[in-house]
């Protein structure tokens, strides 16, 4: 019988102890490219006459066009940051942590080359004690090169790949300032099972639960230290649960010392998708009575099971909704500040989605604390994409998965670890050593590596265009268990669709497919929703833990020239009929306060000349009435052929006889009682600008790099967005923020997208819109400091 495994998440806040600290260095950078390495070392010299440009970090070395990002830029650029070390932290650990720079990095401190760093999506961290000046000033110089390299991961050339690689240091940076004994950097560490905080749980009922906590300290003295750990545990009220204080224990000069302690806790609240409750733990290093170092942390506690007919959470079986994300932003690329990380998250929530697979690299750490704290499943995956190296490269690749795991091992949200390289010809032997290497870090029971290919691995991740039509994977008779790792999308562009073949027929080869912009029209946003309507449909007849839809936001690619528009979003992140359609999937909440999973209603229709009169409403209602004019063409259940069979909660379709300009009016009814109205009025000429900002849980943060998409909604006088209007529309901006990319957009759909970027001070920052002869906006915001404790 298999056991059960709790896991927790575990989000690291900086933090001040006794002279140790843990400090944002994200600011007072300078940035140059297109320098010949061989100056690198004399890069640290102030009087050199190179051109610096400051700028703060995240940081990507080129804005690249929303469009046509095939041709990014390719090269080697050069961050350079002066920075004080005190005289009083002569005989202190120092380091610096960078989250992810993009994609090989060699970093000089005052001139000299101390490290080497292979790979653009994990941290690495420098131990700088024995190569700084104390009670000096001196410098770090990170020299950067995102050029195609095949024996880095994912090592396929640009101009083959379907991403992009995008540049610069585009997560946050660390100063690390602590005692020679401290707790070690997972990652710095890599100590199989090893390094840093690791916590496994036993004995799990809903009367108690067993918390193992695992603490590695490193002792960078030339003698002997003596030290305790304690481990404190509270509420989310802040109130104390447990703690446990270790006997003194001795750790040798230059070595790690282990500590393993345990605590018991009493009727746990576990951790899911519907109440991602969190725990709060602090470790601390205690040296003769006094703290020398301390970590933060939240907790979510759950317990996991795979099996062949499902995903178990909590003993409950759960079926894996999920979609696919990449993390790229318009302009900036990787460069997200951490709120614009949490609002990408938020959105993935609002969806009604609970499991991304974070395709195909691992995502930023201020992402997965987003999804551990709102509640969404996560699939961590290594880079890789159609590739497969030399033996340097699997070296490098294997590294990546014991990188991740020691980064992200302790978050609530990761179910599952996806160690392959995905579409790629893996040979038995690495798929095989992926998978024990996931075992060899996370050894116990219920930690599931996956794949694509049906070998090896735990769980197996094929897409539904991986077999064939009609019936894709509903013979699959394997005893791993089977998760649809991506559908909706290529079986539809390469036109091998099963059961949609026939409403085929009287679309042109470009509507047929799943990549629709919004300004395509009504016809070819409907048919994207039914695309992935009919698919999803299908895959709920396979017996297995679910699907993950391709995808959640469109995307540029490398081998492409036009923007991969399969998303449910577009890039600027606004929805396109198919998120009705999925947040229509999940039963509503009727309780006040809740944020997600509401009741709701969409009508997917223009209602202009060109409009469908089979008016599709999307809800998850179980009756829902539409009004023409006034007129009624009565209460509908939900839809019933053969698109909607294994469906939730199938579209709600209305054949109106003719269409007659006006106003639709739909209303949804649960038990009887009316819940929800959405109106949808004929767009008239267009008249005036609305602006509105796109926050997704977070307000703008100053001092942060924080983005904000600002849409301009083109109106009709009504108020009625005129999806026809594709001017351009003229923005500017007034206050301690700028516009990042261009400042005159073409609308799309009726709406104009720009992306505006806080500054350092906090304050009031106007933004204004204006164009094609239309009523004028201002918009203004507030953006806030937080200052970090």
């Amino acid at each position: 019988m298999l056991k059960q495994f709790l896991l927790l998440w575990v989000f690291v806040v900086p933090f001040f102890c006794s002279g140790q600290r843990v400090q944002s260095f994200n600011d007072s950078w300078e940035f140059v490219k297109g320098l010949d390495s061989v100056f690198t070392a004399r890069l640290s010299d102030k009087k050199s006459d190179v051109q610096w440009e400051e700028v703060s970090l995240p940081h990507t070395a080129n804005l690249e066009p929303i469009q046509k990002v095939n041709q990014q830029w390719q090269g080697t650029c050069f961050y350079r940051k002066y920075f004080f070390i005190s005289e009083n932290d002569r005989e202190k650990h120092i380091a610096i942590q960078i989250d992810a720079a993009m994609q090989v990095a060699d970093v000089y401190i005052n001139g000299k080359r101390i490290f080497k760093h292979l790979g653009g999506y994990l941290p690495f961290y420098i131990d700088i004690s024995n190569a700084v000046m104390y009670g000096a000033e001196n410098c770090v110089v990170i020299e950067l090169n995102n050029e195609d390299n095949p024996h880095v991961p994912p090592g396929k050339p640009l101009k083959d790949l379907d991403f992009n690689y995008y540049s610069g240091i585009y997560r946050n940076t660390w100063l690390i300032v602590k005692d020679r004994l401290h707790i070690s950097n997972a990652v710095a560490a890599n100590r199989e099972a090893g390094g840093g905080v690791f916590i496994h749980y036993e004995n799990v009922t809903s009367a108690s639960a067993t918390i193992h906590v695992k603490t590695e300290i490193k002792n960078d003295f030339k003698n002997v230290r003596d030290a305790q750990v304690r481990v404190i545990l509270l509420g989310a009220s802040g109130k104390s649960i447990a703690q446990s204080l270790s006997i003194n224990q001795s750790t040798e000069a230059n070595n790690f010392g282990t500590f393993t302690q345990s605590l018991i806790i009493s009727k746990p609240k576990f951790w899911s998708p519907e109440t991602p409750y969190l725990y709060q733990l602090t470790v601390e290093l205690v040296q003769n009575g006094k703290v020398i170092d301390k970590e933060s942390y939240k907790l979510g506690i759950k317990t996991i099971r795979v099996e062949r007919d499902g995903f178990f959470l909590n003993d409950k079986k759960v079926v894996i909704y999920g979609t696919n994300r990449h993390q790229e932003y318009p302009y900036l690329g990787n460069a997200l500040s951490d709120n614009a990380q949490y609002r990408d998250a938020y959105k993935i929530k609002l969806a009604g989605f609970n499991f991304v697979r974070c395709s195909h690299y691992p995502p930023s750490p201020a992402f997965l604390n987003a999804c551990d704290e709102l509640g969404i499943m996560v699939m961590d995956a290594i880079p890789g994409w159609q590739f497969v190296g030399d033996e340097e490269f699997k070296k490098n690749s294997y590294q990546d998965i014991r990188d991740m795991i020691h980064r992200d091992r302790n978050h609530a949200s990761i179910v599952l670890w996806e160690a392959s390289l995905n579409e790629s010809g893996m040979k038995k032997d690495y798929m095989q050593r992926a998978h024990e290497i996931v075992h060899e870090e996370l050894p116990f029971q219920n930690n599931y590596s996956a794949g694509w290919i049906n070998d090896a691995y735990d769980v197996f991740l094929p897409a539904r265009q991986h077999a064939k039509a009609p019936d894709y994977w509903k013979k699959y008779n394997s005893e791993r268990p089977i998760l649809i790792a991506e559908y909706g999308d290529w079986e539809y562009y390469a036109q091998n669709a099963g059961f949609n073949q026939t409403s085929f027929k009287d679309l042109k080869e470009e509507e047929r497919t799943s990549r629709q912009l919004r300004g395509f029209g009504e016809k070819r946003l409907l048919q994207q929703a039914l695309n992935y309507q009919e698919a999803h449909n299908d895959n709920l007849l396979n017996n297995g833990l679910g699907d993950v839809n391709w995808l959640m936001f469109d995307y540029n690619r490398g081998y492409a020239t036009d923007i991969e528009s399969s998303g449910i979003m577009d890039v600027t992140r606004l929805p396109k009929f198919s998120f009705y359609f999925y947040q229509s999937q999940n039963d509503p909440t009727l309780a006040k306060g809740t944020s997600f999973n509401k009741p709701m209603l969409f009508i997917a229709n223009y209602w202009q000349n060109k409009s469908t009169t089979s008016v599709k409403v999307y809800s998850n209602c179980d009756e829902v009435e539409l009004m023409v004019n006034g007129k009624s063409f009565g209460k509908q259940r939900p839809d019933k052929d053969q698109y909607s069979t294994n469906l939730k909660h199938p579209p709600f379709t209305f054949n109106v006889l003719s269409f007659q300009p006006g106003t639709l009016r739909a209303t949804g009814y649960i038990n009887g009682k009316k819940i929800i109205e959405q109106v949808q009025q004929t767009p008239e000429v267009p008249a005036k600008i609305k602006l509105h900002v796109d926050y997704s849980g977070k307000e703008i943060e100053a001092g942060k790099n924080d983005v904000v998409f600002i849409y301009a909604e083109v109106m009709d006088h009504q108020g009625t967005v005129a999806p026809g209007f594709s001017d351009k529309i003229r923005f500017s901006v007034d206050g301690d923020g700028v516009i990042v990319g261009a400042d005159t957009v073409n609308a799309e759909a009726g709406i104009a997208t720009i992306l505006l970027k806080a500054g350092a001070k906090a304050g009031k920052i106007k933004v204004a819109a204006s164009g094609g002869g239309l009523e004028s906006d201002v918009l203004i915001l507030n953006s806030k400091k937080i200052s970090e404790k």
